[in-house]
């Protein structure tokens, strides 16, 4: 019986050696050591534990608490905001598994890919122009060219002149993009008159964008102008203001006149009432009065 299950776990012990464990602990795992150590012992003998003393135990690690890392790979194929193909990147798990590899959009940084990918990079960067691939940024840097537009005001100077440097400076100055001399290409150099033109940058010199560009004349953007400018606008807002005030007087005195006018023809109307009432009262007391005046003497002769 004895024999028996020794055998059975040296069985067991064999396959475990044999088995390849995971070097990255589960979760929900706690990490521990006892709090006294636990003295040696003598060869081929159990160690000697304290009942007590040898059941007590500290935290060293609690794998539920600790922040997720993130998981590294490779994208095989441009992700919007994220990266460009063979570039490596850091993200979530959940998203790495449920998105991008499950989608096909990336692979796992595995010495083979990363390899093979560096060799591609190498490849696209020193092979001919037609192999070649834009990188995210460059995609990024023409997307942005293509609705973009340049607006330069002429100098004051009688010997200005609108040249590559000019207009690099301006790209630089207005959108916040670095363009070589050598990557900006201009109808005609140099140009003088105030007008539309347009301008070509090309972008890691696969990509050609055309981008407008108006000359505008001269505009005095020094802080007195713009202090003269802001008085004004004031000043004829002030205006403005006086003007509504005074409509709304003129509306006012309109209305007043036109409720006096009315208040006079009713006064009037009341007072021809008045005096017709009194007419009419008149006429009633007199022909009451002739008809109870005495009769004259002609008829007593009578």
């Amino acid at each position: 019986m004895w024999s028996s299950g020794r055998r059975v776990l040296q069985d067991l012990l064999s396959q475990a050696a044999v088995r390849s464990f995971s070097l990255t602990p589960a979760q929900n795992t706690v990490v521990v050591e006892r709090w006294w150590q636990v003295p040696l012992s003598k060869m081929g003998k159990p160690a000697r534990l304290h009942p007590r003393r040898h059941r007590i135990y500290k935290l060293v690690e609690d794998t539920k608490n600790t922040p997720n890392k993130k998981m590294e790979l490779i994208l095989t194929q441009t992700v919007p905001k994220l990266g460009g193909r063979g570039e490596t990147v850091f993200v979530k798990k959940s998203f790495g598994r449920n998105k991008l590899l499950l989608e096909g959009l990336a692979v796992y940084p595995s010495p083979e890919n990363k390899q093979m990918f560096a060799e591609e990079l190498r490849l696209l960067r020193e092979g001919r122009l037609e192999d070649r691939i834009q990188t995210r940024t460059g995609q990024l840097t023409v997307d942005f060219l293509k609705r973009s537009q340049l607006k330069i005001n002429k100098m004051p100077s009688e010997e200005f002149q609108l040249t590559k440097e000019v207009v690099c400076r301006q790209l630089l100055k207005k959108l916040g993009v670095v363009v070589p001399l050598q990557a900006l290409t201009l109808p005609f150099e140099p140009i003088k008159e105030v007008g539309d033109y347009w301008c070509e940058v090309t972008v890691n010199g696969i990509n050609t964008v055309r981008i407008p560009m108006s000359l505008l004349p001269y505009e005095d953007q020094s802080a007195a102008y713009k202090k003269q400018l802001k008085i004004q606008k004031q000043q004829q807002a002030a205006a403005d203001i006086s003007e509504d005030s005074d409509e709304d007087e003129g509306v006012v005195k309109a209305e007043a006149g036109k409720d006096s006018a009315s208040q006079v023809s009713e006064a009037s109307a009341s007072s021809a009432g008045a005096s017709a009432a009194e007419e009419t009262t008149a006429s009633g007391t007199q022909t009451t009065q002739d008809t109870t005046a005495p009769p004259s003497d002609s008829l007593k002769k009578d």
